[in-house]
């Protein structure tokens, strides 16, 4: 019996320790683990030098409340809205916290209600943010959702066109749709957004909350674009895993979320900013970053040359370390057999296989992995002749 309600599909794998790029479970079994727990160890599991950063947190204070000044809260405030290219920060404790602003924030700032997003986004499970998402599976079962949203094609500027006009408060996307399959942007198409946004006075908005904190090898992943939002989310790889999101934006929408017009207990918590100014320290090192770049081209450069020969691969694609393999079949009874082999992976959507190495990944290692989805794969081929 478990007091747990089941709403995760959990796999049969208990972690005992982890650091780096693996992951111990009870038994004395080492996974490399291509999760960074969806997307939030970017610097690997238990990283040193946020381990000592959170410690020195912890014995100074761990709670004070958001109606006292903090310079640490302040400072993370500054790098963060500095390396996204905005002015203003509101931390919360996860992405969807993160993105229940925004969408607030969009509303009240325009005077509008209507938001668009894109079909297989996905923005977060709280009423607002799965509203938002355009996905139906998400919201079954729940009820009438949050009114004035409305979804178009990712990727098709026509029908996004079709449906703006004075009325629109914000248009929101992921640069990499994550949950929806891996699925990036093409520029026209973002440069499009960006565009229409400002002819019809609406918000745009990006949801980072997976492809931010390096993990494309930018800051955010809309540099990749030459992209200028006017509010940026984020969350998962801020924290090297404690909790913590934030939503950035430009300076003329601060006279709007003055005080009492919003709040977060938690958010901002002396120990999550320790760790997310740490996280930040390293992550945004241009050295770094362009390491991230290396790395990446080399592992999609090498998935392609090993495994696109495949022929249940129907398609290798991404941007920097967040790659998905789209597979003729689905893909869970693959994703259990590579756990057996030790290599963690995740599914995005029914047929994709979702790769999030940490960012400190060697190459060793992507080698590593590459080996043992090649023999997985093969096997399982067999098997189905």
């Amino acid at each position: 019996m478990t007091y747990l309600f089941p709403t995760y599909a959990r796999w049969d794998v208990e972690p005992a320790s982890a650091e780096g790029s693996y992951l111990t479970d009870v038994n004395g079994k080492k996974y490399l683990d291509f999760t960074s727990g969806i997307g939030v160890c970017n610097l690997g599991h238990k990283p040193k030098m946020v381990l000592e950063a959170v410690k020195k947190q912890l014995d100074q204070f761990w709670h004070v409340s958001n109606l006292f000044t903090m310079g640490q809260q302040e400072k993370a405030a500054e790098m963060l809205a500095k390396a996204a290219g905005l002015d203003a920060v509101f931390f919360a404790n996860s992405g969807a916290e993160a993105n229940e602003g925004a969408i607030k924030l969009a509303r009240k700032a325009t005077g509008k209600e209507k938001i668009i997003t894109f079909e297989q986004s996905f923005h977060g499970r709280t009423f607002a943010t799965m509203a938002a998402t355009g996905q139906e599976k998400i919201k079954q079962g729940f009820g009438p959702m949050l009114e004035k949203f409305v979804y178009v094609p990712f990727n098709n500027l026509e029908s996004l066109e079709g449906q703006m006009g004075e009325d629109v408060a914000a248009v929101m996307l992921e640069i990499v749709q994550g949950e929806g399959g891996v699925h990036a942007g093409n520029i026209e198409f973002l440069k499009g957004v960006e565009r229409l946004c400002k002819k019809w006075g609406a918000l745009f908005m990006i949801d980072e909350i997976q492809t931010g904190i390096g993990r494309t090898g930018k800051p955010f992943a809309f540099q990749h674009f030459d992209l200028q939002p006017d509010i940026v989310t984020s969350a998962k790889g801020l924290g090297s895993g404690l909790p913590i999101g934030a939503m950035i934006g430009r300076a003329g929408l601060k006279q709007y979320f003055g005080p009492g017009s919003h709040g977060s207990t938690f958010g901002g918590n002396p120990v999550s900013i320790a760790a997310a100014i740490e996280t930040m320290e390293n992550i945004f090192d241009q050295g770094f970053l362009e390491e991230v770049l290396i790395k990446s081209e080399f592992y999609m450069s090498q998935l392609l040359k090993q495994l696109g020969h495949f022929d249940g691969i129907k398609e290798v694609r991404g941007l920097g370390l967040m790659i998905g393999i789209e597979f003729s079949y689905p893909v869970q009874n693959l994703l259990a057999e590579l756990r057996k082999e030790g290599l963690l992976a995740l599914p995005a959507g029914e047929n994709v296989l979702r790769l999030l190495p940490p960012l400190t990944v060697t190459i060793q290692e992507m080698e590593k992995s590459i080996e043992i989805m090649k023999k997985t794969i093969e096997k399982m081929s067999k098997m189905a002749v």
